[in-house]
């Protein structure tokens, strides 16, 4: 009895290994997308087993765009949110943000507001270790005159966050300046204005410059990026770096260490350091409006979603800038390439110098404005939203007025430079 079913068993091997022999090219084709679904049937399974609640750190994209909506229900405004696919490429394309291991499609997290017909666009970019719902407190109020988009920059909150394999100043500005130009193809957009605050404004000037036919008016809101570290206002860099402080710090910064990993280095207690943060910086320390309870703690909820997410976007930070926030390829050098009338908007207390605007509009060959609003500081969108809007409308007024005579007067409360 044995022996026969050892002898079946024999002859079912020789059959399977003939159709084995007969499509080994096929199996090959197929060896890719059968480990690929046992990987994904292993995550699904994963997460069954293990809860989000009880992981190391609780958050997913999924839970970035959920924290995203709760924070945009407070909004009057109806609005759209999608993820616009910009495309993918094979691992070593010379497309930058495609340098990953992965050849998926990549997507870009953007929100549209409703808008009359014929108001003209406003894009807004966020900044540095931010993302589009930080601008939760203006979109109301800009979406009455304009039709308001504001996206996740690649890397960034809701959008892909695929692996940052770049290496230079060069490869990581085409990261964001690319990805940006393919989302704005999607879109079918043109003669759109450009807002972006802080790193976003870096991105926006240095997008500006690369495809000035897109843009009508370049509005920058306490960018980054005008001054370089050989400026003689860096000598208490040198200093600094000196000390054994200042060495220990640098080498974090040339390490790549961002804040974002040590908020995943926390874990579960994540969320009470980035409560302590928003607490403390749009609360006790605020330059202007104190948020009230429920944007404080949707915000708060969002800032650790998108903070505690996969490493992507955030590592940009050592290619673009040096220790000190100096960038490695000024804007200031490029002043007088300037294709595209220019806003700057800083607040009042904002800790990004002013002074390298007024540098660089001496270069600029396009009309230039400096404005100040006050009582606000690096978040001056979130600080004073109505002064904040009133510079915008005033940046814009030729796009939004019916009458050339009309909206002329700078607002009251806001500094021209």
């Amino acid at each position: 009895m044995n022996l026969s079913r050892f002898a079946s068993r024999l002859r079912m091997a020789e059959e399977i290994s003939k159709k084995v022999g007969s499509s080994s090219t096929a199996s090959v084709a197929d060896s890719s997308a059968a480990t690929s679904a046992a990987t994904n049937a292993a995550k699904s399974r994963w997460k069954i087993l293990w809860p989000n609640s009880l992981r190391w750190i609780p958050t997913s994209t999924d839970y970035i765009i959920a924290a995203e909506k709760r924070l945009l229900s407070i909004l009057k405004t109806p609005y759209v949110q999608e993820q616009v696919n910009i495309g993918s490429g094979p691992p070593g394309s010379k497309i930058r943000w495609f340098r990953s291991t992965s050849n998926e499609s990549r997507y870009i997290n953007t929100v549209t507001f409703d808008a009359k017909e014929g108001a003209p666009t406003l894009v807004m970019v966020h900044g540095y270790a931010a993302s589009q719902g930080f601008f939760f407190r203006n979109f109301d109020a800009l979406a009455s005159r304009f039709r308001v988009i504001a996206i996740d920059q690649l890397g960034w909150g809701g959008s892909s966050r695929p692996d940052f394999t770049c290496r230079s100043t060069e490869e990581t500005e085409a990261w964001f300046i690319d990805s940006f130009e393919e989302w704005r193809k999607t879109q079918n957009l043109s003669n759109f204005i450009l807002l972006g605050h802080s790193f976003g404004g870096y991105v926006a000037a240095k997008y500006a410059l690369k495809h000035p036919e897109h843009v009508q008016h370049l509005i920058l809101v306490g960018s980054a990026g005008f001054s370089a570290e050989g400026d003689a206002k860096s000598e208490w860099l040198t200093k600094f770096r000196a000390t054994w402080k200042g060495a220990v710090l640098n080498h974090l910064w040339e390490s790549n260490f961002t804040p974002q990993k040590l908020i995943r280095g926390l874990g579960p207690w994540g969320p009470g350091l980035v409560n302590r943060y928003t607490t403390a910086r749009f609360g006790a320390h605020s330059e202007g409006t104190v948020l009230t309870e429920e944007e404080a703690k949707l915000l708060t909820d969002y800032v650790y979603h998108t903070l505690a997410a996969k490493a992507s976007g955030e590592l940009c930070l050592k290619y673009i800038f040096s220790f000190g926030a100096f960038a490695r390829k000024p804007l200031l050098q490029s002043a007088s390439e300037w294709k595209v009338p220019t806003t700057f908007i800083y607040g009042m207390n904002d800790w990004m110098n002013y002074q390298g605007a007024v540098e660089a509009r001496k270069s600029m060959k396009v009309p230039c404005e400096i404005i100040r609003v006050p009582q606000g500081g690096h978040f001056v969108f979130i600080d004073n939203p109505s002064g904040f809007h009133s510079a915008v409308l005033y940046a814009c007024r030729k796009f939004i007025s019916q009458d050339s005579s009309h909206d002329q007067q700078l607002p009251d409360g806001l500094r021209l430079v």
